[in-house]
């Protein structure tokens, strides 16, 4: 899913004519290559990028998978939390991708990026897109334990 917002523009820098490059909620592995290349910006000096990966432990227990489910919503709230953020930022690209369904130990669980005209701007700017996008966007995630025990997190 790809959108547009309005045009921003900034002194002496001509207006991303489409900052949100890439939003989407898949069921697929996720590609860091492609969210990197999707923020690609010439008047960019700056891009940031998070990767949040399935960890082996929580809470002192160790995971052994988890799930990841969603909202019919989820899209249409990560457009929302991401129009926020190129509100608040001088972004010239931003994309986020969250996968759902069955994740191993290792998946990749999410993957956001900004570009901005300097670095600054775009660390801020994609640790307020994943720190919203983790509280606001209705994606729940379900942990099994090695110990046979589970729970639901975010729901």
């Amino acid at each position: 899913m790809a959108g547009t917002t309005g045009t921003q523009s900034h002194p002496g820098e001509q207006a991303a004519q489409d900052p949100i490059r890439l939003l989407a909620v898949r069921d697929t592995p996720l590609s860091v290559d492609e969210i990197f290349r999707a923020v690609g910006d010439e008047a960019a000096g700056g891009t940031a990028l998070f990767v949040g990966t399935v960890r082996n432990h929580d809470s002192g227990a160790d995971v052994d998978k988890l799930g990841y489910s969603c909202h019919p919503t989820a899209e249409a709230e990560m457009r929302r939390v991401a129009e926020k953020v190129v509100a608040d930022f001088p972004v010239r690209a931003l994309a986020a991708v969250h996968r759902v369904g069955d994740l191993a130990v290792g998946d990749l669980a999410v993957v956001v990026a900004v570009s901005c005209p300097h670095r600054g701007e775009a660390f801020e700017a994609c640790r307020q897109l994943i720190d919203d996008l983790k509280h606001e966007v209705p994606i729940w995630k379900h942990q099994t334990f090695s110990d046979g025990t589970d729970e639901w997190v975010g729901a």
